[in-house]
């Protein structure tokens, strides 16, 4: 049991047996005796950002920027020094870096598998190659392979993570779907309209089918199973969408008030689950859509929220990063006068990394933002 579990556990052991207790809490050997020991002092229920050792010091060469997590006590961060890149994993309890990986050419990015068991390194021998590794959290190499490509993107099968699917653009931009298979240890090319793919399920994808000749704000959802050819449509008009594990999110613009944008959440079913709108910003041909996270284990999703409708160019009140409850159906104000930037939940949805190189940390329930990195 780690830290953060024994905490939650001890929280909820105290709370039970309340009235039968003479003192404070109970140690973990005692968790259900009768007569609790005596002058035993209660435990913080959770982490805070007060026992983070920071900023980080960095072992050798320039930080680039983190990763993102692999446990509530650790992540991942990348270091460059000249044509090589080290990535390290960072222990926030102790103020440790641990070298997992070091690559010979610079890495481009690594991106952590849902459950954080595997990591996948994509770092680039030359303009016109990309090299895949995936190692699991101790840098042990599960799988290897150089494509041809001017830029990769990457989903994890959240159900399977042995699958990867890559989207490969070449120079003009023009591109190929790969399925990489770690269990068989081979890549295969998928068939699809679209590069910007997402995992529905263990054998679905999902994606916006854009139309090229006709430019519009909206695009249909649709639904494709890796096994056959046969494409569904879930909905016909969307701005922007993602998937999580057992949920589906869509992007639209609120029907009643065009100034706003509705985010709606669904289950396996497609059944809606919980909706709400924020105010909009417009872009040149487009809208801005903030930055967010969602954690599953809490069922909490996280964005930035503007305060007002208006154009991005010209809007200057800042953003307040909004908490929202899927199984309550509640919103909560975080923080407030935040930068809109990329945000990255902790397992345990008390944390999030943030920054546009996830180079600050914020704790949620202290609201408070810390530096990882020193200037």
């Amino acid at each position: 049991m780690n830290r953060l579990k024994y905490r939650k556990y001890m929280l909820i052991i105290v709370f039970i047996f309340l009235p039968l207790l003479l003192s404070a809490c109970t140690s973990k050997e005692q968790a259900k005796p009768k007569i609790p020991a005596k002058n035993e002092k209660p435990k913080a229920s959770l982490l805070t950002g007060s026992e983070w050792k920071l900023p980080i010091s960095i072992p050798e060469g320039e930080f680039y920027k983190l990763s993102g997590w692999i446990s509530d006590e650790e992540v991942l961060y990348i270091t460059n020094l000249e044509q090589t890149s080290t990535v390290y994993r960072y222990q926030l309890l102790t103020g440790k870096s641990e070298l997992i990986y070091k690559s010979e050419c610079p890495i481009v990015n690594v991106q952590i598998s849902p459950s954080k068991k595997l990591i996948l390194i994509h770092s680039a021998p030359s303009s016109y190659e990309g090299l895949i590794t995936i190692i699991d959290a101790k840098g042990n190499e599960k799988y290897h392979e150089a494509i041809p490509s001017h830029d990769l993107v990457f989903e994890w099968n959240p159900n399977n993570e042995s699958q990867v699917l890559v989207s490969k653009f070449n120079e003009d931009w023009t591109f190929q779907i790969m399925l990489l298979d770690m269990k068989n240890s081979k890549s295969t090319v998928v068939s699809l309209p679209q590069p910007f793919v997402k995992w529905l399920d263990e054998k679905k994808l999902a994606f916006l089918n854009w139309d090229e000749d006709n430019p519009a704000l909206f695009a249909p959802l649709m639904v494709k199973g890796l096994d056959n050819e046969n494409e569904q449509t879930l909905f016909p008009k969307v701005f922007q969408f993602s998937t999580f594990r057992h949920l589906l999110m869509t992007i639209t613009v609120n029907d009643q008030d065009q100034t706003k944008a509705t985010y709606s959440f669904f289950d396996k079913q497609n059944k809606e689950i919980f909706t709400f709108s924020i105010p909009q910003l417009t872009k040149f041909s487009d809208w801005l859509v903030p930055f967010y996270d969602f954690n599953e284990q809490k069922g909490q999703f996280m964005t930035f929220k503007p305060l007002n409708s208006g154009e991005v160019d010209s809007y200057r009140g800042g953003f307040e990063l909004m908490a929202y409850y899927l199984k309550k159906g509640s919103s909560e104000r975080i923080m407030s006068g935040l930068e809109n930037e990329p945000i990255n939940f902790s397992p345990s949805g008390e944390a999030l990394l943030y920054g546009n190189r996830y180079e600050k940390i914020i704790d949620i329930k202290g609201r408070k933002i810390y530096k990882l990195i020193k200037e």
